[in-house]
């Protein structure tokens, strides 16, 4: 199961483009409503039900994480018990974990990124503590996948349904899209 988390103030693109891909490709998403309920509102005032809450969560199926940035969105993935949980879950049991945005932070502030390369939004790179920092648009280093903005998301989509999936599924996807 990847579980893409969505807390107040997400990014809706960085959320939902990599969702749809994941979905695309044939994987087992589940969106998870951080805080209380399932409606979540986006940094663009755009509500999102999500499948379930993060209270729901279970590591019996986890494969991937997913962290849209967003503010104050990552500040609220941050402040999550169940999301960090989660995320060192997948790290210390060499799951996929994947941010975009601000939302590599997170990934920094925990010690995850020594001596990975990653990217983040620009202004950010400060909170990417022991990264290498890259020049690429989406990093992915290991198990972990970070990716720059939302103009990037479907890109982080497609690098995270090539790490799930294999390359041939990305290709597919990508060219049904009509991607570059």
């Amino acid at each position: 199961m990847v579980y893409v988390f969505l807390a107040e103030g997400f990014e809706e693109t960085e959320a939902l483009a990599p969702v749809d891909i994941l979905r695309r490709a044939g994987l087992s998403v589940t969106t998870v409503a951080v805080d209380n309920g399932l409606l979540v509102k986006g940094s663009h005032n755009i509500n999102v039900m999500a499948d379930i809450n993060e209270s729901e969560v279970t590591t019996d199926d986890m494969e991937c994480v997913v962290l849209p940035g967003g503010m104050p969105g990552t500040l609220n993935l941050e402040k999550s018990p169940i999301v960090t949980q989660c995320v060192r879950y997948c790290y210390e049991n060499n799951l996929t974990i994947c941010a975009i945005c601000a939302a590599p932070s997170i990934f920094g502030h925990m010690g995850l990124l020594k001596g990975k390369e990653a990217i983040c939004f620009p202004g950010f790179e400060n909170e990417l503590v022991g990264a290498d920092l890259s020049e690429k648009h989406v990093c992915v280093d290991g198990n972990i996948i970070t990716a720059k903005g939302a103009g990037v998301a479907i890109d982080f989509g497609l690098e995270i349904a090539a790490k799930l999936k294999g390359q041939a599924a990305s290709d597919k996807i990508r060219k049904a899209l009509q991607c570059r």
